[in-house]
């Protein structure tokens, strides 16, 4: 690794560090301007004025939210993610549970609608202009233009309410056998799928197409190399950074796309535990939450700008 990109390196870390510190800051005092008072929902309305004021002297709630935010900030970075107002548990033994069902949902998902993005943006790149080119563009204009909600909702009242092919709702319990498996991930895994993939394929075209523009390209085409030749050879390599970027882009639409669907069909993960949070006003729990949510996004942008370098061959000939 020569100079250049060492210090291109060492300025996205300094700047995902950075980002992650304002995040924090804003994720602890976004979740403080929740209606309601925590100690009077934990005690319920018939509490008195001294019952609450000693749960809130108990749970530091008495105490300025610049010092708090100074000792939740603290707790994070030594991995303490603090205790659960609500049920007086640790809160990283409350995620540890449900982050491995978001993790096998997004591996999924992954798994399902990158293949298929790729080879249809990479497709119609190489078709550009054909009828192909056109159905795909259509496709994946209409598929962005519908909210997850609204794929999921659908999802639910054609296959589980109409066909009854499918659950309505997907618990990875006691899953035994592949076809069990693959019924119980079918609907979250689509509706998370269709945004995913229809933003892959946009912006896996554009580059590819960007790629096949240049004059290299356009040499090897005058030589007659063929169609697939130029593009396996010629322009993938080429822009390979710009479709990883468009990979972790597109699988970040992950992270806001996964608390409707966990919430439709309510699967126990990370989002939904967040959801259930907010009803409790738990806020050790919708803090921690919502930083995992952003560390996800803030890594996958990261990845994609280091891939980007480290795939620029003017940089690694520097």
């Amino acid at each position: 690794m020569n100079a250049l990109i060492a210090r291109l390196v060492a300025k996205r870390l300094g700047i995902m560090l950075i980002s992650l510190l304002i995040v924090a800051f804003a994720v602890f005092f976004a979740t403080e301007l929740l209606p309601g008072d925590v100690a009077q929902i934990l005690l319920g309305q018939s509490a008195t004025p001294e019952a609450v004021a000693g749960l809130r002297k108990a749970m530091h709630l008495d105490q300025p939210a610049f010092l708090r935010f100074l000792y939740w900030l603290g707790g994070l970075m030594t991995g303490d993610l603090g205790r659960s107002y609500a049920n007086n548990r640790e809160v990283a033994d409350l995620i540890a549970g449900r982050l491995a069902n978001s993790l096998e949902l997004a591996f999924v998902t992954t798994l399902f609608s990158v293949p298929i993005a790729l080879t249809l943006g990479i497709t119609a790149a190489m078709f550009r202009g054909s009828t192909y080119d056109r159905l795909v563009s259509v496709f994946t204009v209409s598929v962005i233009s519908i909210p997850e909600f609204m794929v999921a909702t659908l999802a639910v009242l054609v296959f589980a309410v109409y066909l009854k092919w499918l659950p309505a709702l997907s618990v990875a319990n006691d899953v035994h056998g592949l076809g069990e498996l693959l019924r119980i991930y079918a609907m979250p895994v689509i509706t998370l799928s269709f945004v995913v993939s229809a933003q892959m394929i946009r912006m896996t075209r554009a580059a590819v197409i960007d790629t096949l523009d240049t004059a290299y390209v356009e040499m090897a085409l005058l030589k007659g190399a063929s169609r697939r030749r130029i593009v396996l050879k010629h322009a993938l390599p080429n822009a390979l950074g710009p479709i990883v970027n468009a990979m972790a882009l597109s699988l970040s639409y992950l992270l806001g796309g996964v608390i409707i669907v966990e919430t439709i069909f309510n699967y126990p993960g990370v989002a939904k535990l967040m959801v259930d949070a907010v009803s409790t006003r738990d806020l050790p729990l919708i803090q921690s939450c919502a930083m995992i949510f952003c560390v996800s996004y803030l890594l996958l942008i990261l990845i994609a700008d280091l891939v980007a370098i480290m795939a620029n061959p003017r940089l690694r000939n520097q």
